[in-house]
């Protein structure tokens, strides 16, 4: 018999969709699935597998948007071309403003706080999202501060990819308090010590951050010409 989930149990609704980023998704929910009274919903319009942006890795989402209407808690992953796609779903954006308005937090990783922009929720919200995308934010009345997340009211977001592991750990802290965010750290071994030090602008030098803008604009066009076969390839 499963165990009753206490009064104060959480639901956090993490979206998929085709083309989008698996570690914006699944980093925080390596973090986040490992909270005491927690239930973990992987959402998509329908449920099924869902491809990422690579194309080599499918993951299942559980229940579909209409299953859970009003969580705790949402996260929405980013990507590319795939994340120019899903903002232009109005059931999708729906979904986002309506579980918006009943959460105690609403979060986003990378390019998926364009869903919040699509959305008409960053106006005048201070947010991040990835390095290359942060003049979109314009686009949506939201201001830019270059940090690897930024809390707005009960708005959380997040820079690019990786960046959503540190997001999920500060939210943990403020779901379930500061000790058990530093234990579940320290379970998952999350002390990274990268073997380059060229993860930001700030320490990348001019050939690598050069080299790192073709590999997006490579990524994104590939994914383009998936998700808008009809459509003339934008000029990057």
């Amino acid at each position: 018999m499963p165990i009753p989930m206490r009064p104060d149990s959480l639901e956090i609704a993490i979206l998929l969709y085709d083309g989008m980023t698996a570690l914006d998704a699944i980093g925080p929910y390596e973090i986040l699935s490992r909270l005491p009274n927690t239930a973990i919903k992987l959402v998509a319009k329908e449920p099924g597998l869902v491809v990422t942006d690579t194309r080599y890795l499918a993951l299942n989402a559980t229940d579909s948007l209409t299953d859970v209407p009003t969580p705790d808690v949402i996260l929405l992953p980013g990507g590319s071309a795939g994340t120019m796609k899903i903002t232009q779903d109005q059931a999708v954006l729906d979904w986002v403003r309506t579980a918006h308005a009943n959460t105690q937090w609403t979060t986003a990783v990378c390019t998926g706080v364009f869903l919040l922009g699509a959305s008409g929720l960053l106006t005048g919200v201070e947010a991040t999202t990835h390095w290359a995308s942060t003049a979109d934010l314009a686009k949506y009345n939201a201001r830019y501060r270059p940090a690897r997340f930024v809390q707005s009211g009960k708005i959380i977001s997040a820079a690019g990819v990786s960046a959503g592991i540190d997001m999920a750990l500060y939210l943990a802290s403020q779901l379930r308090g500061e000790q058990v965010a530093k234990a579940i750290q320290l379970a998952i071994e999350y002390d990274p010590e990268p073997p380059f030090d060229s993860g930001s602008l700030q320490k990348a030098d001019q050939d690598t951050v050069q080299q790192s803008r073709k590999l997006l604009r490579s990524w994104f066009l590939d994914g383009f010409q998936k998700f808008f076969p009809d459509q003339a390839i934008p000029k990057l």
